[in-house]
């Protein structure tokens, strides 16, 4: 009995062990089906890709981005970045042991599969950062720990079933095309610590039941179109640690509950609509760091209780309401980094101690209603870079400790009162490249002391009280504007500003200057605009002035000046625009270049000048005798009529000839054209019929000499002559050159030079990371001219793709056209449809030099990330390219975000970007998108920042994600 009984269990035992084995292999022949089925769905751009080793020659547990546990069942999959396309299969959640997969940041699409709750172990979840489409699929996943489904274009509402997801602690859903409001169901998940809904398109008001989530670290709910008040529930929130409620349309106050979050340390609500005063509990939030509330219309004094947030680094009360006096306690925060009050209705003096227990970098109280002195401790940080105090009230002398400020770079304090002599440690300040202190009452002599500013590209102190001779130098060899107009200097104009090699705009009018205008300016090849008007100068004009490549203006009125205009400064193509009125020159105007159509006001004053639009000069001889002169009018008088006649003749005849003038009328089969040429070479071989049939045929190639023309509507005519006149002016290698304009009373057409290349739109796939950032700086710099080379500055009025040239050099040209070609009246001209447009200039039609900052703005992003501004479809659910590209700037890894074709590496293998220059040109992109006009840089600053960013490859990322509001 006892040997049947063992017989049994070994019976069993076999039994057992033979069905174990077979269930395992039927397990690990199904997790093997399902892996191959996902290798056959997905497929791969890259030469080394990450299926390479998936076969039957290796274990599948030892299979690229494969993880496994006891050797034989899939745990994870991660296949994150790897350019996959197509569709997830069903059969990836059929994987009985799985816990964890990642295949974010690739070109995945289709819908995901809604079998998601048959992935009963699951606990990461990542499919982040590709082309996914369909709704969010819903299931019981109680072990489900993160969920990441952002920057897709997933669409409809958020399932009221998302609270099956009750052991959720990470959900990011930002960055899709969701709609709708946010389920109440959402507060089941009592466990969630992150919650991302950001950027997308979700309305209603925020849950009052939020409160619930007692879980919370991070809300970030930006960029939807969030409506009604703030939650006082999300005060019960007592872990939260980030609130982010940006760029939504929410009202009422700042609730009071927000005092109770004693762990929060960033909190974000700007661009809403926010009322009333800053609440007294909100300085209970001890551990603040960051706190932005900017464009809303806060309103009130600012507290002294801003004492107690002694974590306090950045500080952005801009674009709202404040009035009184900016509180004392600002100085007692000695974290306190920037300080941002522009824009409001400030009143009374800085702080006296600001700056002095502080670690200022940035400090910006411009447009406001300061009175008093600027405070003596604002650099005591020796850190402060960027000191924005203009058009306030500000009185007194500059401090003698900003003097010795070594950080400083940036420094506008113009449209003030201040007033004293600038100290010799100021101007040997080594880092400052942009100085303002026009329009104050600076007074004292610039030239007793040695200047030492080897960084300086701008300087303007016009409008001031400044007296003496000009100093010989400024100790920059960058210097590219100089403006000392409008003072009381005096002597002559050194010959050592010809050693000026990079200006390009040089500003002296309105002084006292006495003596010649020195030859040596003349090597000054890059100055584009020279103003030496109402001083006392004399001599003549110097003849070495014609070989000044680039010059484009030229005022040399209200002078003491003699002799006769150089006749071949008017050979000069590039000179458009010349001013000598009020003078004693004479003799004949030149007949080339810019005298051919000048203005009689530009010439007027010259008694002894003729030609041209002034009276005729007399060549005839003057001391003929009295003989000759009788037998000369008795002959006259015979033939008087026969003279006549013969006179008319000729002069008819001659009127047909027409030499070279700058306009032309000419019949044609379509009617009267009206032809201004920009540039007399042209004038030789361009015809009319020329150019109409180039816009008809699409055909560059006229008589050897090639060209683009483009016809644009007749409607944009009405300042015609204006301004082709301005666009005469214009010379610059990053600018197109316009060759002519041509008009009838049906169509215009505008003639550029043409570019052998391939605008940027078309040219940026091809274009690596240097010649990206190459192409930036280029019409950076002609922004830089256009904005600052000309009085009124040159607006483009829309910057985009289309209109950037990039030749086989791969250098940039931005080509121009007349303002408001679409829609016009007087100056406010723009097209409403485009997507470079800034917001402000879409409501109030007007152009200005920001709206120009902001549509390069839209360029550089669509540089760094490859997306266009007018691909809805690329964006997701985000309204345009600026909120996508602010959403993912803040939530997403650079990776996720920069252009793939970026990231190729050339055939040698080398990578040809740096990721800190990537990230750099992406804060300065949205610092030119920002919403408020007034907080976009200058085109100076563009030049600058670009420049900065080549030459250098570190920045603080972190420091700076910040400060792109």
């Amino acid at each position: 009995m006892a040997n049947k009984y063992d017989m049994f269990l070994r019976f069993a035992f076999v039994f057992m062990f033979i069905s174990c084995h077979l269930s395992t292999c039927k397990g690990f022949e199904l997790e093997l089906e399902i892996l191959l089925s996902l290798k056959s769905s997905i497929n791969t751009n890259q030469i080394s890709h990450p299926f390479i080793n998936w076969n039957s020659s290796l274990p599948f547990c030892k299979w690229n981005g494969i993880t496994c546990f006891d050797s034989s069942h899939v745990s994870k999959i991660e296949l994150p970045g790897k350019n996959l396309s197509g569709k997830i299969p069903n059969s990836i959640f059929k994987l009985p042991h799985i816990q964890s997969i990642d295949l974010s940041n690739n070109q995945l699409f289709g819908e995901i599969p809604n079998n998601l709750s048959s992935c009963y172990s699951l606990r990461y979840l990542n499919l982040s950062s590709n082309n996914l489409t369909g709704p969010i699929p819903i299931g019981r996943l109680p072990f489900l720990e993160t969920l990441d489904l952002s920057n897709n274009m997933l669409f409809g509402e958020i399932p009221e079933k998302i609270g099956f997801f009750s052991g959720l602690k990470v959900v990011d859903l930002g960055g899709n095309i969701l709609s709708g409001n946010i389920p109440n169901s959402i507060t089941n998940m009592t466990k969630l610590e992150f919650l991302t809904l950001a950027s997308n398109q979700l309305s209603g008001e925020i849950p009052k039941r939020l409160g619930l989530m007692k879980s919370l670290k991070w809300i970030y709910l930006g960029y939807n179109n969030f409506s009604g008040e703030i939650p006082n529930s999300i005060g019960d929130l007592i872990n939260l640690q980030h609130l982010d409620l940006v760029y939504n349309n929410l009202t009422g106050e700042i609730p009071l509950s927000l005092g109770n979050l004693t762990n929060l340390e960033h909190l974000f609500l700007y661009f809403n609509k926010l009322t009333g005063p800053i609440p007294i509990t909100f300085f209970d939030v001890r551990k603040l760091v960051s706190l932005d509330l900017s464009d809303n219309f806060l309103s009130g004094e600012i507290p002294e209780l801003f004492f107690q947030l002694q974590n306090l680094e950045i500080l952005h009360l801009f674009s709202n309401n404040f009035s009184g006096k900016i509180p004392n306690a600002l100085s007692f925060l000695p974290h306190l980094q920037i300080l941002q009050l522009w824009s409001n209705r400030l009143s009374g003096e800085i702080p006296k101690d600001l700056g002095k227990y502080n670690n200022l970098t940035i400090l910006d109280f411009s447009t406001n209603n300061l009175t008093g002195k600027i405070p003596e401790n604002l650099c005591s940080s020796s850190r402060l870079f960027k000191l924005i105090l203009f058009s306030n009230s500000l009185t007194g002398e500059i401090p003698k400790s900003l003097s010795l400020c070594k950080s400083l770079q940036r420094v506008r304090l113009q449209k003030n009162e201040l007033s004293g002599e600038l100290s010799p440690e100021f101007t040997s300040l080594p880092a400052v490249y942009f100085l303002d202190f026009s329009d104050n009452k600076f007074s004292g002599r610039i030239d007793d002391r040695t200047w030492d500013m080897p960084q300086l590209q701008m300087l303007n102190l016009a409008k001031n009280e400044f007296f003496g001779e000009l100093p010989d130098s400024f100790g920059s060899n960058s210097l590219e504007n100089l403006d000392l107009s409008g003072n009381r200097f005096s002597g002559g104009i050194p010959e050592k500003f010809g050693e000026f090699s990079d200006i390009m705009e040089m500003k002296l009018s309105g002084n006292e200057l006495s003596g010649k205008i020195p030859d040596q300016l003349s090597y000054c090849k890059k100055l584009v605009s020279l103003d030496l008007s109402h001083n006392r100068l004399a001599g003549e004009i110097p003849t070495s002035f014609a070989s000044m490549p680039v010059l484009g203006q030229l005022d040399l009125s209200v002078n003491e000046l003699t002799g006769k205009i150089p006749s071949n400064l008017g050979e000069v193509e590039s000179l458009v625009q010349v001013n000598i009125s009020y003078n004693n020159f004479h003799g004949r105007l030149p007949s080339t270049g810019a005298f051919l159509a000048i203005n009689s006001s530009a010439v007027i004053g010259n008694n002894e000048l003729c030609g041209a639009v002034l009276p005729p000069c007399d060549d005839g001889a003057k001391n003929r005798s009295s003989t000759h002169w009788f037998v000369l009018a008795s002959l006259l008088s015979l033939v008087t009529i026969f003279s006549v006649a013969v006179f008319v003749a000729v002069f008819v005849r001659q009127r047909k000839r027409i030499p070279f003038d700058s306009k032309r009328v000419v019949e044609s089969e379509d009617g009267a054209w009206e032809l201004q040429f920009l540039n007399s070479s042209v004038s030789k071989w361009m015809t009319v019929k020329d150019i109409v049939s180039s816009v008809r045929e699409e055909n560059l190639s006229y008589k050897r000499r090639r060209f683009f023309a483009k016809e644009i509507a007749p409607a944009a005519t009405k300042n015609w002559t204006e301004w082709t006149r301005l666009y005469c002016e214009i010379n610059h290698p990053n600018v197109v050159k316009m060759l002519a304009v041509c008009r009838s009373e049906k169509a215009a057409i505008l003639v550029h030079e043409y570019i052998q290349g391939k605008n940027l739109s078309e040219a940026i796939r091809r274009l690596s990371w240097r010649n990206r950032i190459k192409t930036a700086l280029g019409i950076a710099k002609a922004l830089k001219y256009l904005h600052c080379c000309f009085s009124p500055s040159i607006i483009v009025g829309e910057i985009s793709g289309q209109k950037i040239m990039v030749d086989e050099k791969n250098e940039a040209h931005l080509r121009l056209s007349l303002h408001g070609m679409n829609h016009c009246s007087d100056n406010k001209c723009f097209d409403s449809s485009s997507a470079y447009v800034a917001p402000e200039t879409k409501g109030s039609k007007v152009l200005t030099e920001k709206s120009d900052i902001y549509g390069f703005g839209i360029v550089l992003i669509e540089l760094v990330t490859g997306k266009s501004a007018g691909g809805d479809a690329e964006l997701g659910m985000h309204e345009s390219i600026v909120e996508w590209a602010r959403y993912c700037y803040s939530d997403c890894h650079v990776e996720m975000w920069i252009d793939d074709n970026i990231i190729k590496d050339d055939n040698q293998g080398v990578i040809d970007y740096n990721q800190n220059q990537v990230v750099e040109t992406m804060n300065l992109a949205l610092q030119c998108t920002a919403g408020d006009p007034a907080a976009r840089p200058c085109a100076v600053d563009l030049v600058n920042n670009l420049e900065s960013i080549v030459r250098s490859s570190s920045c603080v990322f972190s420091g700076f994600k910040l400060l792109f509001s």
